[in-house]
């Protein structure tokens, strides 16, 4: 798993997208070319898993 540490000293998770980031939420908008509400709406049905997120944006 993908995971880095924060300049902070904590772990970081790359293979999950928090919803309520605003920055987070603009990376996917802009990698998926679609909304930040679409993304925040993907996010909210399938959970934080960056795969599902990206496989419910597929699906719309």
């Amino acid at each position: 798993m993908a995971t880095t540490q924060t300049s902070r000293g904590r772990a970081q998770d790359r293979a999950r997208v928090a919803g309520g980031q605003d920055h987070e939420v603009q990376y996917e908008a802009k990698k998926e070319s679609v909304s930040k509400d679409t993304v925040k709406k993907a996010v909210k049905s399938a959970g934080n898993s960056r795969k599902k997120v990206e496989a419910e944006i597929g699906r719309r």
